[in-house]
C-alpha cells in the first residue's frame, strides 16, 4: 500500500479530527477502522427493528467539543442548547433548574431545600465553576501547563474546592440539602466508580463535566451523535485523508509499521507516525505487551416511549422535566449507599440514574410517522461497575435493568414500562448496555467509556499529553491527557504535536 506520513489507528471521533487537521496541513494520512463505519461510540442507530428512530446508542450529548475545532474544520453541525438544566423529583415536588427563568428556579429551591441558603450557595458555586470554565477550557487545546500555573489561573478558592480536596467535602460544606448535594455530585460520577468523599478521580470527572467549551453547557447534536461523526468524516475526506473501514489492526510496531486484516487478507503499511485512537489496553495488546484493563461503571438504557410518563407533581410539565437531565434517586446519601452496595459486589438496591429525552429538543431523529407520537429516552445509570456483570452477564443485566426500572418508577406517578413504545413484533423498545456489553460489542476494555481513568488537565513535564514511550507512536483518543468524552481534543492535540505547533 505504500507509505504514509501518518496512520491513524481507529476511526473514532478523535481519530477523524486528527486526520482532518493533518490532511489539511498536507500530510498523507490513512485512517484504519475495524467496523464498517467510522465514529466509534459517537453513532446513531436504529436499535429496534421496524421502528424509525435514530438513537444515539452510546455517547449522547456534546459539551467538550471546542468551537475552535468546529470552526477550523468547517463542520456542518448544529448543537442545540437545552432550556432546562435539570429536574429532580423529591416526594410530591421537585427541584427544577430553569435556565430561562431565575425566579422559578429560586422558588423551586425554596420549596425543596426549605429556604434561600442552598440557592445562594448554588449561584456562588456555579459562578465559580463558570469562571474556571472560561479560563481553563482554552488551555485544553494548548501544551500542558504546570499545576502551579493552573492554580493561579483558576484561583485559590476553586483550586481548593475542585482540585485539592475531594469534591464531596466541598459539596457538603457548601450545601445543606441532601437532594441539592446529590444533583451537584452526579457530574462527578458519570462513568466513574468513586467515593466522592475520598477519591479525587471524582474531582477530575466533575471538572470535565463543567468546563466544556468554556461554558459547561451540555448540548443536543441535531440528527443524533452520528451527525457529529458524519461531519468529522466529511471534513477528513474533504481534506484528503484516506479512510478504510472493515480494517482490523492486528499489530503496531514502534517503527510505525501497522498490520491489519480485511476481507481480502492481511496487509502491512508503514507510517512516519502512528496516532492511536484506541484504549491503552488495546495498544498494549497490539504491541505485544501485557495489558491491564480498566473498569467501566455505568448502565446505558435506550428507550422509545409512546408518551412521556406522568410526574408526581402535576404543576411541572413532563416536557420540561425530561428535556433537561432528570435525576433519579441521586441524593447525596442515596449515591453513597449505592456506591457501598456496588463496592460489596451487589447491584444497588435502588440504582441512581438520570434520563433525558433527545427528541424533545431535536425531533429530527424520529421518523415522520412517529413525530408527535413517540419520544426517545436515554438513561445513564451510576455505580454499575463491570465487576457486577462478569460472572453471569445476562442475568446481571436483567437484574440491573429491573432494579433501575423500580428506581425510576419510585419517582414517577405511573410505571415507565406502561409508556414504552412497542415494536411491530410486539416487543418493548428498550435495550440495556452494561460495561461487559461495551467490552464485547464495542471493544472497550472493561467497558470504560473514557478508555482509562481521567487525568488532570496539567502536568509538570509539559508537552501535549499525547506521547508514549515510542517516539513514532502517539495517543490521540480519549485516553490522551484531556481527551475524555466526545471532544476531539485528543485528536487535535496529537495533530498539533506532530505539526510542531
Amino acid at each position: 500500500m505504500g507509505a504514509y506520513d501518518v496512520i491513524v489507528a481507529g476511526g473514532g471521533h478523535n481519530g477523524l479530527v486528527a486526520a482532518a487537521y493533518l490532511a489539511r496541513a498536507g500530510r498523507r494520512v490513512l485512517v484504519l477502522e475495524r467496523y464498517g463505519h467510522v465514529g466509534g461510540l459517537a453513532i446513531s442507530t436504529r436499535a429496534f427493528p421496524g421502528v424509525d428512530v435514530r438513537l444515539s446508542r452510546y455517547s449522547y450529548l456534546v459539551s467538550l467539543l471546542p468551537r475552535e475545532i468546529v470552526r477550523d474544520l468547517g463542520l456542518d453541525l448544529e448543537l442545540r442548547g437545552r432550556r432546562y438544566a435539570s429536574y429532580t423529583p423529591k416526594s410530591g415536588t421537585g427541584l427544577l433548574v430553569d435556565n430561562d427563568d431565575p425566579a422559578r428556579t429560586a422558588a423551586s429551591f425554596r420549596e425543596v431545600a426549605g429556604g434561600e441558603s442552598d440557592h445562594e450557595a448554588w449561584q456562588a458555586f456555579y459562578g465559580m465553576t463558570a469562571r474556571v470554565a472560561r479560563v481553563l477550557a482554552p488551555t485544553l487545546l494548548e501544551p500542558l501547563r504546570a499545576p502551579a500555573e493552573i492554580e493561579r489561573l483558576v484561583g485559590a478558592e476553586a483550586w481548593r474546592d475542585l482540585f485539592a480536596r475531594p469534591i464531596g467535602e466541598s459539596v457538603d460544606e457548601r450545601f445543606a440539602d441532601d437532594t441539592v448535594r446529590g444533583v451537584v455530585l452526579t457530574d462527578a460520577l458519570i462513568g466513574t466508580f468513586a467515593d466522592t468523599a475520598t477519591d479525587l478521580s471524582a474531582n477530575r470527572c466533575f471538572l470535565y463535566h463543567v468546563i466544556g467549551d468554556g461554558t459547561g453547557d451540555w448540548n443536543v447534536p441535531v440528527g443524533g451523535m452520528g451527525a457529529v461523526s458524519q461531519a468529522l468524516e466529511t471534513a477528513a475526506r474533504r481534506a484528503g485523508a484516506e479512510i478504510m473501514t472493515g480494517a482490523e489492526i492486528t499489530g503496531i510496531s514502534p517503527t510505525g509499521e501497522v498490520t491489519f486484516v480485511t476481507e481480502d487478507g492481511e496487509h502491512t503499511v508503514n507510517g512516519g507516525h502512528v496516532l492511536v485512537n484506541l484504549p491503552p489496553a488495546v495498544l498494549d495488546r497490539l504491541m505485544g505487551r501485557p495489558a491491564t484493563a480498566p473498569e467501566g461503571a455505568q448502565l446505558k438504557v435506550n428507550m422509545v416511549l409512546s408518551r412521556l410518563p406522568r410526574l408526581k407533581d402535576p404543576r411541572v410539565d413532563p416536557r420540561a422535566a425530561f428535556s433537561g437531565t432528570f435525576h433519579i434517586n441521586e441524593g447525596r446519601e442515596q449515591l453513597a449507599r449505592a456506591y457501598a452496595q456496588a463496592a460489596r459486589g451487589e447491584i444497588p438496591e435502588l440504582p441512581p440514574a438520570e434520563v433525558y429525552c433527545h427528541s424533545l429538543t431535536d425531533p429530527s431523529i424520529l421518523g415522520p410517522e412517529l413525530r408527535g407520537r413517540a419520544e426517545t429516552m436515554t438513561l445513564f445509570g451510576l455505580h454499575m461497575p463491570a465487576r457486577l456483570f462478569r460472572e453471569n452477564p445476562d442475568q446481571a443485566r436483567k437484574q440491573a435493568l429491573e432494579a433501575t426500572f423500580a428506581s425510576v418508577n419510585a419517582v414517577l406517578a405511573e410505571p415507565l414500562e406502561d409508556c414504552l413504545l412497542k415494536a411491530p413484533d410486539g416487543s418493548p423498545c428498550v435495550e440495556a448496555k452494561t460495561p461487559v456489553d461495551l467490552e464485547q460489542d464495542a471493544g472497550l476494555p472493561g467497558g470504560h467509556i473514557f478508555h482509562t481513568d481521567l487525568s488532570w488537565p496539567y502536568a509538570e513535564e509539559g508537552g501535549w499529553g499525547v506521547a508514549t514511550e515510542h517516539e513514532r507512536v502517539l495517543m490521540c483518543g480519549a485516553s490522551a491527557r484531556r481527551g475524555g468524552g466526545v471532544s476531539g481534543i485528543g485528536g487535535h492535540n496529537a495533530a498539533m504535536a506532530l505539526l510542531g505547533r
